[in-house]
């Protein structure tokens, strides 16, 4: 391998947990990929929060349920950074079905949820498997509570989220020794997000939430970049492992 700066592939970094990891390992010294579906702009804005970190950075549109832009993305990661270390499996989507209404799934976004939740993974780490073992580098997935215990997201995305808990597992067993694979599971995470799920009720909800936390809040995107680097760095005999990152709230309910 040549000798040249770490580099690390963060999938859907242009908001959220992933662009927030994408910092993360830019502060951290890493060159960075930031991987975008629909969010163009926002991915450039996640590529000058990286390179103020001095990282040299690479965006790219891929639709990780895409097989023939997985193996390009991956291609160009490879043409603009000669190695791979970290793998950030983080992009997702979910359904708009309320959990409880099974009438109301549509099995076209059923489908396209495990595509791209799901076969997403697969495809990417199996195209950056070459790269990553070669680096003895590691893999860091996005799970989700709702994955390790029952709670109110559309059933899609939960299924998704327990499969990709148990793909974690086994591609440890797969991919080892040379490439480590571990998850972070986070709880409710103030934002975006949670505010596309709760609606108007996001801050009476959030609050509830945070009342009924060990440590008083809830999950930042910035929490889940630090355990997610605390598994790359530091954790270097861990594998197969889901850390939950929730300020204690699933040991307490």
């Amino acid at each position: 391998m040549a000798d040249s700066k770490q580099a690390a592939l963060v999938t859907g970094s242009a908001t959220g947990i992933g662009r927030a990891e994408a910092v993360a390992l830019a502060a951290a010294g890493y060159d960075v990929a930031i991987n975008y579906s629909r969010s163009a702009d926002a991915a450039e804005e996640t590529a000058a929060a990286c390179a103020a970190h001095g990282a040299k950075t690479l965006v790219i549109g891929c639709d990780v349920a895409d097989d023939t832009q997985v193996k390009s993305m991956v291609a160009e990661v490879q043409a603009a950074f000669g190695r791979l270390d970290v793998l950030c499996n983080n992009a997702g989507i979910t359904s708009s079905a309320p959990f409880k209404d099974l009438d109301a799934i549509d099995l076209e976004e059923w489908d396209r949820v495990l595509a791209v939740n799901v076969r997403g993974i697969v495809q990417v780490t199996r195209a950056c498997a070459p790269l990553l073992r070669e680096a003895k580098g590691c893999i860091v997935n996005t799970a989700s509570i709702v994955g390790l215990r029952p709670g109110p997201q559309p059933l899609a995305y939960s299924t998704s989220k327990a499969a990709v808990v148990s793909l974690t597992k086994t591609l440890a067993l797969a991919l080892g020794p040379d490439i480590r694979v571990n998850a972070v599971a986070p709880g409710w995470m103030e934002g975006g997000w949670m505010e596309r799920m709760l609606g108007d009720n996001y801050e009476k909800l959030m609050e509830r939430r945070a009342r009924a936390t060990p440590l008083r809040r809830c999950v930042t995107a910035d929490d889940v970049a630090d355990t997610m680097l605390s598994l790359v760095q530091a954790n270097r005999f861990v594998t197969g492992e889901i850390i939950v990152v929730d300020g204690g709230f699933a040991n307490a309910t």
